[in-house]
């Protein structure tokens, strides 16, 4: 399988909404409860807005097979925000293609993340650091994901 990883395009927000939702409901299940999952993708994404934030963000997205198995972006101060892939592409490489051209392209002296439950060992074998646990509020729901950091060489 090969896998491309391209700039964002506007026209690609209405499908990343929904990899992000599947994503969630599917690959997150393990680690977050029912109602969590609701809470933190209730399907309701307002497109105007991720397509704003994906435009003022670098973020790219990877194609497969003539479809978007993954997405991810960080700001220019190091901050990866979002980093979801397919749920039938976990373990093909999708999410560490985008996590190398991301802190490639970094300015910053670090990368940091908010990693979920079920991202936090991702992120730990990529060399992240865990700096603290924390509870976020979505919906009236408390969901546990970590600070992590991690320096980029060199700079």
């Amino acid at each position: 399988m090969q896998i491309q990883i391209r700039g964002y395009r506007p026209e690609d927000v209405a499908e990343i909404a929904q990899l992000f939702y599947d994503t969630v409901h599917h690959v997150n299940a393990a680690d977050y409860t029912p109602s969590q999952l609701r809470a933190w993708a209730n399907g309701q994404v307002d497109l105007a807005a991720w397509d704003a934030s994906f435009r003022a963000h670098t973020t790219l997205v990877a194609e497969a097979e003539g479809r978007i198995v993954g997405f991810a972006d960080r700001d220019g101060d190091g901050y990866l925000d979002r980093l979801y892939v397919h749920k039938d592409y976990q373990g093909c490489g999708v999410a560490t293609a985008l996590c190398d051209r991301l802190e490639e392209s970094a300015k910053a002296e670090k990368m940091t993340t908010h990693a979920s439950i079920t991202a936090r060992g991702f992120f730990e074998k990529r060399g992240y650091r865990l700096v603290r646990a924390q509870q976020v509020e979505r919906s009236g729901e408390r969901l546990t994901n970590y600070v992590m950091e991690k320096p980029l060489d060199g700079r």
